[in-house]
């Protein structure tokens, strides 16, 4: 029995620059933050030849083509294992589609449990990268690399993703105290909204593709961002990060129609007027979690329990992927 975790994350600025079709000409910058809650990934060896698939269906197959879920049978193709005698059951903490990349969390687990099983060691950089090549280049996915390098590498991190596809990453020097704040403040409600990322960032790269001016200047803009943040979260100025926050999103959405609704809106400026001092949504947008940093976090939470917004609370989580059972 292997059980791996693998931490979800939230971006602190810079993202949608983690895209191929936007880093390859220009470099992408962003910082994100792993969190705990997490994607399982378990695997048993059975004794009869055949794979076991749980996860929010059932699947039990002699072949790995055959198999339905495509990145487990694309992950098995990959490692190449020889005859599997397995029992893989998916587990998270929070569901998929709402905007926390737990598709890259999923992908980067259920490697590292194969690389155990195998008795591989792997570097976390090693890890994510075959997680993106599972995801963009085998299955081409109109994704980015953020959530499969953040998955792996855990903690405050930034990554500079250059044309040349390396990937550069260091942790977020930020004191203690910084840290603490950030922690304490940033808060997460959930729209009640799922959606998949792949059909708003298609829009994206689509557009980035084919050179669109208005796209590729709100990405320039949306990076330029990314700096301001990491330059605001070093000198502690977490009022300035706040406000970046909002900047963002103003610029966010107008990459897609599909960002928001008239309801998120309201939402958002009910936050504002109650305690929050700013906010974006987290991940492609369209639904999933708006993120607040707070300055007043009572009468936030108030004022979203009224209007029926759950909060989910977290803290950072500092070890990435990782096998935490083994037997």
């Amino acid at each position: 029995m292997i059980i791996v975790r693998s931490p979800l994350r939230i971006s602190l600025g810079g993202g949608g620059t983690d895209l191929p079709s936007y880093y390859r000409n220009h470099g992408g910058f962003l910082i994100a933050a792993a969190i705990d809650k997490y994607v399982y990934i378990t695997l048993h060896q059975t004794f009869i030849q055949e794979i076991i698939i749980k996860y929010s269906k059932l699947e039990r197959v002699t072949d790995i083509q055959h198999i339905e879920h495509p990145i487990i049978r694309e992950v098995l193709k990959y490692m190449d294992l020889p005859l599997p005698h397995l029992e893989i059951t998916s587990m998270a903490d929070i569901p998929a589609g709402t905007g926390l990349g737990s598709s890259g969390s999923f992908t980067t687990a259920l490697l590292k449990a194969l690389h155990t099983l195998k008795k591989n060691l792997i570097h976390p950089r090693e890890l994510a990268e075959e997680a993106c090549h599972i995801e963009l280049n085998l299955l081409k996915e109109p994704i980015g690399k953020q959530d499969q390098y953040i998955a792996a590498f855990g903690g405050l991190t930034c990554f500079k993703f250059q044309p040349n596809e390396q990937v550069e990453a260091w942790p977020l020097k930020i004191d203690q105290d910084t840290l603490y704040s950030l922690e304490d403040n940033l808060l997460l409600f959930f729209t009640g909204y799922s959606r998949a990322a792949s059909i708003i960032l298609q829009e994206q790269d689509q557009k980035t593709h084919t050179k669109d001016n208005d796209m590729i200047d709100n990405l320039h803009f949306i990076k330029d961002i990314g700096f301001k943040s990491k330059e605001a979260l070093i000198k502690g100025d977490l009022s300035e990060f706040a406000n970046l926050m909002n900047v963002h999103w103003q610029y966010k959405k107008q990459r897609s129609q599909r960002m928001s609704n008239p309801e998120i809106d309201e939402w958002y400026q009910i936050a504002l007027q109650n305690g929050a001092l700013g906010g974006k949504m987290i991940g492609a947008g369209g639904g999933g979690f708006l993120m607040f940093y707070a300055h007043d976090k009572v009468q936030l939470r108030q004022a979203m329990r009224k209007i029926g917004l759950p909060e989910v609370r977290f803290r950072f989580d500092f070890s990435g992927t990782q096998v935490i059972a083994q037997s």
